[in-house]
């Protein structure tokens, strides 16, 4: 009975997951598409003023932080276990005399 509840809440878990990259790789495509548009809007008709800028410059922050979210810091290594592999990793130099 314990073995279904940690498969249950294992298949819950990676659900969430699945669709939290979903809901990223909807905010990245928004964010191609908007983009040229509001570069776009700005160059056809305040061409001396480019103020497409700070659009970007705020759905690239945006982006990023929701890929933080979604990843956080396995992405760049540091994952949950990442202590644990590199304590592993000295103990097993120094059995070898690295």
């Amino acid at each position: 009975m314990e073995k279904d509840y940690s498969l249950e809440h294992k298949y819950i878990k990676a659900k969430k997951k699945v669709g939290q990259i979903k809901g990223l790789y909807i905010h990245l495509l928004a964010t191609l598409l908007i983009i040229p548009v509001i570069v776009f809007i700005n160059l056809r008709f305040v061409p001396n003023d480019h103020w497409f800028w700070y659009p970007i410059i705020g759905m690239s922050v945006s982006l990023f932080f929701h890929w933080f979210n979604v990843f956080g810091t396995e992405k760049i290594g540091f994952g949950k276990d990442w202590e644990e592999r590199k304590i592993k990793e000295f103990l097993e130099n120094n059995r070898h005399g690295k």
